[in-house]
């Protein structure tokens, strides 16, 4: 029998999350400078940094972000002394998505080339609740933590099957734009478009299990979705609600009839909507509550997302 691993270093929030949830938090050595849950793990050593400037506007962070993407980089990258010094015996990264956290590619080459010896990778590849389920089991058993895994996915499922069979009797489901990113404006994909459904709404533009997409302005006007969810990647409430307060005055996001209306959220997506973790059960009960708030509530407003007030006609 393989003994469990004793150091860890996680390169991604949701694994951080994870690995913590299946109990071997006391084993994490190290983490990405993303990393900010459970509270405590800003203490491990840093192991990775952006190659990007990420207190720009937004439609800078797409530039910059689209400029190193096309020569072929990773906007992160990895900080591979500490990571040699630290020596792990596990690295959990992952390779859905080249926009947020560092390749597979570099996470490879800087435990070939830094680190040697025997080094087990995790690689993560949620696109979709049961992609999430399955990360979880994944990294788990590289724990010798199957119980636990199991635990913690039979949890998600069943919250997740209890909210979707209570909107499933509702008669009204409002339709939804999930807004990842607002200059240039993209709809949310992978599991987003789940969580819609399964609290009771209908997604326009996100397709379950797919990557985000480009949204323009005259589709999304055309649509006139009856709510609007503001989730930037990456962005916590506060900043959140400043992207809001800059679309406030742009004259296409004030002919929405939702934004008119009082029916368009901020959330803080880089905790839960954005972050394919244990945590995503609280982002489908803010969903719920958001969506009908009449039939839901489970106390996260105010810290998890917020309504945005009524704009002016345009």
């Amino acid at each position: 029998m393989t003994s469990t691993p004793s150091r860890i270093v996680s390169l991604l929030p949701s694994a951080t999350e994870i690995v913590s949830a299946v109990g071997h938090r006391d084993a994490l050595v190290g983490r990405s400078h993303e990393c900010d849950f459970p509270a405590g793990v800003e203490a491990l050593p840093v192991c990775t940094r952006p190659r990007v400037k990420l207190d720009g506007s937004s439609f800078e962070i797409d530039r910059e972000v689209k400029a190193i993407v096309e020569q072929a980089l990773s906007v992160y990258e990895i900080l591979e002394d500490t990571l040699k010094h630290l020596s792990p015996e596990i690295v959990v990264t992952q390779d859905r998505c080249e926009v947020c956290a560092v390749s597979l590619s570099d996470v490879e080459a800087a435990v070939r080339e830094r680190i040697g010896g025997d080094v087990d990778i995790v690689s993560l590849t949620a696109e979709s609740t049961e992609a999430v389920y399955e990360d979880i089991r994944r990294v788990a058993a590289a724990l010798d933590a199957v119980e636990d895994g199991a635990v913690v996915v039979e949890r998600m499922r069943s919250r997740f099957a209890e909210i979707s069979e209570r909107a499933a009797e509702f008669d009204d489901r409002p339709r939804v734009a999930c807004i990842e990113w607002a200059d240039p404006l993209m709809a949310a994909g992978n599991w987003i478009p789940e969580f819609v459904s399964a609290a009771g709404g209908e997604d326009p533009f996100g397709e379950a299990g797919e990557h985000s997409r480009w949204l323009d302005w005259e589709t999304l006007a055309d649509a006139d979705p009856d709510a609007i969810v503001l989730m930037p990647c990456g962005y916590d409430l506060g900043r959140t609600r400043e992207e809001a307060d800059l679309l406030s005055g742009d004259p296409r996001w004030r002919g929405l009839r939702a934004a008119r209306e009082g029916w368009a959220f901020a959330v803080d997506g880089n905790a839960w909507f954005n972050r394919p973790g244990p945590r995503l059960l609280d982002s489908l009960e803010m969903m719920a509550e958001m969506l009908h708030p009449e039939r839901f509530s489970f106390g996260h407003e105010g810290r998890g997302w917020i309504r945005l007030p009524a704009a002016d006609a345009a």
